[in-house]
């Protein structure tokens, strides 16, 4: 619950998140074009051995595999009718593994985008979008869900239909959007306008932030750049790839090591975020080292445009363009105020 999730804020300057689904479920036999969340009921041993990996690692967060549970991504498989099932089973598998570990775990419940565009460019319209949002939300809430995780999205119309659905559930909520495309979203939001974006929705969030994208020297610019836009007490949320993505023999692997991913999240810590963890292409061995970096860091100064290029890749001139705040004097009073807060852990 949302005081459970407070409580371990207050007591720790950071929580841990989980890695990525896709990526470990291909590696576990999932084949492309099949919904991993069939497997809440082909292949459950396999979900459970997913989440206990993040617990084993290090997760204080894991999300459910759920992220494809909507009836709009599930009628791709012509599943659209088992939506309350499968979340609600998604769900459940999360809170067996939770329930077992020895110490505090929290279960978010995923909610990834429709994949439709909302009117006028598409056919989605804001009352049906959050109508079959909260068919997903309430599922996850009804199988055991701590709060619920609204990921990847790239329209602010997406955003408020699926923050509007998980409000039926009355269950706090996380949303973050993937800035993939020149320092933006694909429908053309930058981090600062998202940081607003979120100021302004009804519920506010528990937390908000970027996930994905492409690649983890992106990532952390965009939380640079929201950092910059972002309020004393908002809890700010980083969920990179694991480095950046290329082709070998057909299929799309990921450079990013245990030791870059450590990197990683140190310099997210820097940029102001409190949970971080890994999308795609992070495994439990770059959560471990994640966790371990983070345990043994010093924190500095909000990270410079410059930093980042040099310790996990280049930019995109979209992102470098978007950061030029990010060395304001008000970004490193923000980073001085954080450093003194983590010093009291």
């Amino acid at each position: 619950m949302s005081d459970r999730l407070q409580s371990l804020l207050s007591e720790r300057p950071f929580l841990i998140a989980d890695g990525a689904t896709g990526t470990n479920l291909f590696a576990m036999g999932l084949v492309s074009g099949d919904a991993p969340e069939l497997w809440n009921f082909d292949h459950p041993e396999r979900i459970e051995a997913l989440h206990q990996g993040w617990v084993d690692a290090g997760s204080d967060i894991i999300l459910t595999n759920s992220f494809g549970g909507s009836s709009y991504r599930l009628k791709l498989h012509k599943q659209q009718d088992r939506v309350r099932e499968i979340n609600r089973e998604a769900a459940r598998i999360a809170r067996r593994i939770a329930d077992r570990a020895s110490r505090p775990v929290i279960v978010a419940g995923s909610i990834g985008p429709s994949g439709e565009l909302f009117e006028p460019l598409g056919m989605l319209t804001p009352d049906g979008a959050a109508g079959e949002f909260a068919q997903q939300a309430q599922a996850l809430a009804e199988g055991g869900v701590d709060l619920l995780w609204i990921e990847t999205m790239s329209a602010k119309e997406e955003i408020a239909a699926a923050v509007a659905g998980a409000a039926t559930t009355g269950l706090p909520f996380v949303t973050t959007m993937s800035f993939d495309t020149n320092g933006r979203t694909m429908m053309g939001l930058s981090p600062a306008e998202f940081a607003g974006l979120a100021h302004g929705l009804s519920p506010r969030p528990f937390g908000y932030g970027a996930n994905c994208g492409t690649g983890a020297a992106e990532l952390v610019a965009a939380l640079v750049n929201i950092g910059d836009a972002a309020r004393p007490d908002d809890v700010i949320v980083a969920k990179g790839n694991c480095g950046v993505p290329y082709f070998l023999e057909s299929q799309i692997h990921y450079d990013g090591t245990p030791a870059l991913m450590g990197d990683y999240a140190r310099l997210a810590r820097d940029a102001g975020a409190r949970i971080i963890g890994g999308c795609c292409g992070t495994t439990p061995a770059h959560i471990r080292a994640m966790r371990d970096a983070l345990a043994e860091h010093v924190p500095a100064d909000k990270p410079s445009l410059g930093e980042i290029t040099r310790r996990l890749g280049k930019l995109t001139p979209g992102t470098e363009a978007g950061g030029l705040a990010a060395d304001s004097g008000a970004g490193r009073r923000a980073s001085r105020r954080r450093r003194g807060a983590d010093a009291a852990f």
